[in-house]
């Protein structure tokens, strides 16, 4: 299989390189690992995979088509993982142009090379070829204390970020009833593990409290995501790719509900821990104005991935957490250079108030 991953430098599509590279059984003759290297893309998360023999990687946009285009006609994949997107919802607030460019127009420009790529293959190639195009639970909009998004809950988007994802999951449905191009939808929770950049709650809490500083937790903490451990997640895209049906949708999710509070105080507890602090790291816990339009609970329902395709996760939110946890305590090389450089851990997602007078 010839796997052509984009966005392979950012969190979860590093995961996808990494585990289809160094997972015996995965069947990769090539991966092609196209990245345009954002603030959030770090060549780094490849360092395990980046000598591997079957493995290339391309500084490239989605949004250009003439590069799309070559790569397609040069690399020849059998499969797409298409990962790269802007997915960080405070920055959608502070500045949305880049998501509706790259979200929404970079998958334009993918699927119309994916397209012309996939017309003309030879008819046994094509029967075979797969768009796998990984969104999010976001575009579901918010959810009430006891349901469960399915694959038919209606979309209700409520960020800047989730509505350019729900715009691209329309186009890539689309491309598939106009054209019959075999495109697979999947909507995922909320991803956390090794390699994530440092502005999202978890490896944000964790630095933080390794450092002392304070663990600013949006409104009074009641918000509650599902939590999906990042390889849990590929296992699930690696069955999808094997089994899945094209022109269906999978929701992928770890059934691990927790407020965001919760969160925070266990990552407190953890360190306390392996690092112990003069007093509890649950003294640092700040609580800040909440985030404009925030969703107060999302809870994804696996149940058709795990009955048609036989998926479950393998790591629990304890388990997964604590992997977690003890890989940033190990890997200050990764983590230093994006708090020195990149991301210092500004607060993000507040809306400018117009001046009066």
């Amino acid at each position: 299989m010839r796997l052509l991953v984009t966005g392979g430098a950012g969190f979860i599509g590093s995961a996808a390189c990494r585990y289809y590279l160094t997972h015996a059984g995965t069947h990769v003759e090539r991966l092609i690992n196209v990245d345009k290297l954002t603030y959030a893309a770090n060549l780094a998360s490849l360092d395990p995979v980046a000598a591997h023999p079957q493995y290339t990687f391309i500084k490239a946009d989605i949004c250009d088509a003439s590069a799309m285009n070559s790569i397609f006609r040069e690399t020849e994949p059998d499969v797409v993982l298409h990962f790269a997107a802007e997915s960080h919802v405070d920055r959608s607030i502070n500045g949305s142009d880049a998501f509706i460019r790259t979200n929404i127009v970079g998958t334009h420009v993918l699927l119309e090379a994916a397209r012309a790529y996939w017309m003309n293959l030879p008819c046994s190639r094509r029967d075979t070829f797969r768009f796998v195009h990984i969104s999010t639970d976001e575009v579901y909009g918010s959810l009430g204390p006891i349901d469960l998004f399915t694959e038919t809950t209606p979309y209700d988007p409520s960020s800047p970020y989730s509505a350019s994802k729900a715009a691209a999951d329309h186009l890539v449905n689309a491309w598939f009833r106009t054209f019959g191009l075999p495109v697979i939808i999947t909507n995922c929770s909320n991803n956390f593990g090794p390699y994530q950049f440092p502005e999202k709650l978890i490896p944000l809490m964790i630095l933080n409290g390794l450092e002392e500083k304070p663990l600013p937790v949006y409104g009074n903490g009641s918000n509650v995501r599902d939590w999906l451990y990042v390889e849990d997640h590929i296992r699930a895209l690696e069955l999808i790719v094997e089994k899945g049906r094209p022109g269906k949708r999978y929701n992928i999710g770890g059934r691990s509900e927790r407020a965001n509070l919760e969160v925070v105080e266990r990552i407190c507890d953890m360190l306390d821990e392996l690092v112990p602090a003069a007093t509890s790291r649950r003294r640092l816990i700040t609580f800040v104005p909440d985030r404009p339009g925030h969703d107060q609970r999302y809870a994804i329902d696996a149940s058709k991935l795990e009955r048609e395709l036989g998926w479950r996760p393998q790591e629990s939110f304890e388990s997964g957490l604590a992997k977690t946890v003890r890989w940033y305590l190990d890997n200050p090389d990764w983590w230093q250079p994006l708090r020195q450089r990149v991301y210092r851990g500004e607060r993000l997602g507040l809306i400018q108030t117009a001046a009066t007078g």
